[in-house]
């Protein structure tokens, strides 16, 4: 029986503010690769600064794809994501060019990466619109308590204001009697593609501060002024402006927090999140770690990954 040869992919994963754009750039370079955001948010449009969208200078020529592709006023799901990106690679691949997928959401990736069919998870419109009504009423702390007591694995890597996949997650469980991390597990666990899979982490400390520095020159590049122009067209209670950088300013301009609470608040979740990014990363995927933190280290680090991908996919670099 002859071997399928699998299309050949290197996903580069990690927590925000840990160094992706750089390390992507050098090397899509070296591989002569197209980069595709793995960013759920980075999907959107006018929400550039927020989601540390890079800039068409950043990309220094290399091809990305997967940005500015929604309103924010649209939804977004993960089947989506996965028709999108499998498509793309196949594109690239037509090119004579390596996909690099670039990003931060775990789920999004993964299925991708495994055989994950979506089309046959079960749904309940009717019990959905009741959580919704519930929603209004109880807020989204009292929906998240509600997913711990029947999904404490699923409640702890969706945050609460997440309210469509703790909605989601629900309603999995609601018509199966199977929690959502029970029905994932289920899924082929067969990789769909020939993968070099790596992650950059940081020293916990360093990767905050970095964090905490880069809301401030978010702030600086003008965050204020495009969250109020989203803010101002009465954009509000969809997927786009759930993300950490605009629902803490959303509380500002709805007048309940002060400005200086909204920007701590912002650094918090920040960190928080990419707390549970990289916890996510290790509980659910294969993944060869580079420790990012001493940045005199960095063209040794840029040098390893580079030998570990031609490594891994055969792939010879151009440097």
């Amino acid at each position: 029986m002859t071997r399928i040869e699998k299309e050949k992919v290197i996903v580069l994963i990690g927590p925000t503010a840990v160094g992706k754009t750089n390390t992507s750039i050098e090397l899509a370079k070296r591989y002569n690769g197209e980069i595709i955001s793995g960013d759920s948010m980075q999907i959107y449009k006018k929400m550039d600064i927020g989601t540390a969208k890079i800039t068409p200078e950043e990309m220094e020529g290399v091809p990305h794809h997967l940005l500015d592709i929604k309103d924010p006023s649209e939804s977004f799901s993960v089947a989506e994501f996965q028709q999108l990106v499998r498509k793309k690679i196949s594109e690239i691949h037509s090119r004579g060019k390596v996909p690099l997928i670039v990003g931060g959401t775990g789920l999004y990736i993964q299925s991708v990466l495994y055989d994950y069919q979506f089309t046959e998870t079960p749904g309940d419109e009717d019990y959905r619109e009741d959580l919704e009504a519930s929603l209004e009423k109880n807020g989204s702390e009292w929906l998240h308590d509600r997913l711990v007591s029947v999904d404490p694995v699923s409640a702890g890597n969706i945050h609460r204001n997440n309210t469509r996949r703790v909605i989601r997650a629900l309603e999995i469980y609601h018509c199966t009697g199977k929690t959502m991390s029970e029905y994932q597990q289920e899924q082929s666990q067969e990789m769909q593609y020939e993968v070099a899979f790596i992650g950059l982490t940081m020293d916990r400390e360093k990767l905050y501060g970095r964090i905490n520095l880069r809301v401030d020159l978010m702030m600086k590049q003008g965050l204020l002024e495009e969250v109020k122009e989203l803010y101002d067209e009465g954009i509000r209670n969809v997927q786009s402006v759930q993300a950490i950088g605009y629902k803490e300013l959303y509380d500002y301009f709805d007048g309940t927090v002060s400005l200086e609470r909204a920007i701590e608040s912002l650094k918090q979740n920040s960190r928080r999140y990419a707390k549970r990014q990289l916890t996510w990363f290790r509980n659910k995927m294969d993944v060869t770690w580079f420790d990012m933190t001493n940045e005199s280290q960095r063209t040794k680090n840029i040098e390893d990954i580079s030998e570990f991908i031609a490594g891994k996919l055969q792939l010879k670099s151009n440097k």
